[in-house]
This record gives C-alpha cells, sequence and structure tokens, in this order.
C-alpha cells in the first residue's frame, strides 16, 4: 500500500482551522476599517459643503464666525433646508459656484442635514449634521455638547457649526 498520496483528514481539519483563526483575526479588523473610511468621507464632504456655504454666506452677506458656547441645539436653527436647496444656493451658475457636488448623503446612506437660522446675527447661524452610522441622533443626543469624540463610535453625530466642527471623531479607542 502507497500512503504517500493526498492528505490526511486531521491535516485537512488543520488547515481548515488555521484559515478559520485567520479569518476570525482579519475579518473584525476589516469591518472596523470599511467604517472608519465611511466616517472619514463624511468628515471631507462636510468640511467642503461647510467651507463653501461659509465663502456664500460671507460674500453674501459679509457674516463672520459666531461665538461659540458649550452646547449646540440643532433644532434652534429655524430653516432646514436639503441638498437641492443646498445646489441652488452654491451653485449658481455653471460659471460660477462655491462647490461643484453637494452630497445628498453621508458615508452611511443617511440624508445629510443643512439648516440654517435665517438671521445672520443669532448665535449659530448655518449647521451640517451626518446622524451617522445609526441615521439616529444620538447618543449623545441633540443639544450636542461641543467636542471631539471617540474615532471608534460610528453612531455618534457628526456636526459642522458655523465654520467648525463642534462634533467630530478623534483620537482612538481607550479603555
Amino acid at each position: 500500500m502507497n500512503r504517500g498520496r493526498g492528505f490526511t483528514l486531521i491535516e485537512l481539519i488543520l488547515v481548515i482551522a488555521i484559515i478559520g483563526i485567520v479569518a476570525a483575526i482579519l475579518i473584525p479588523s476589516l469591518l472596523d476599517s470599511l467604517q472608519k473610511a465611511k466616517q472619514r468621507a463624511t468628515v471631507a464632504e462636510i468640511r467642503s459643503v461647510g467651507n463653501a456655504w461659509f465663502s456664500w454666506l460671507t460674500d453674501e452677506v459679509s457674516a463672520a464666525a459666531a461665538g461659540a458656547s458649550q452646547t449646540f441645539d440643532f433644532g434652534s436653527l429655524s430653516e432646514p433646508m436639503t441638498a437641492s436647496d443646498m445646489v441652488d444656493l452654491l451653485i449658481p451658475s455653471s460659471s460660477m459656484f462655491y462647490i461643484r457636488e453637494v452630497p445628498a448623503r453621508d458615508g452611511w446612506g443617511h440624508e445629510i442635514d443643512y439648516a440654517w437660522s435665517g438671521d445672520i446675527l443669532s448665535t449659530h447661524v448655518i449647521a451640517i449634521r451626518s446622524l451617522g452610522r445609526d441615521g439616529v441622533p444620538g447618543p449623545s443626543g441633540d443639544p450636542y455638547t461641543l467636542g471631539p469624540f471617540t474615532a471608534t463610535r460610528y453612531d455618534e453625530d457628526i456636526v459642522w457649526l458655523d465654520g467648525f466642527f463642534v462634533r467630530y471623531p478623534a483620537g482612538t479607542k481607550t479603555k
């Protein structure tokens, strides 16, 4: 009898077990990397639209950034706007525009919230918000405590207000 051909059942089970262990180690890292990429894309889009909107506001009404406070209530801005409203505002013609494209959705596919006070003398004038991975306000809620949150908390809302981020991912996961 020639036992030199093929693999034994033990060898095959061992190889499958090793592949399973490697997959169990790599898949969570891959999923985390995908969420991080969506979060970074959302931050970049909000920054671009926010800068364009602030440029428009400065050109139109010579406004400057309002003072910062410790909390911000997104609902306090009385005039919500859609992405198409933002397109009309920031892309008045093909030869004059503040931004080439206004994103309607964030990295997770949820609608981006745009709002403004309608009054340049109010405490807060313009705001943009992504509701994060879960698509609902929170977990810190509205009003928002200003400042960064741990970057691995993908359900946190990302909020840009009057020229800068007031809720944004920063840092790494801590114990």
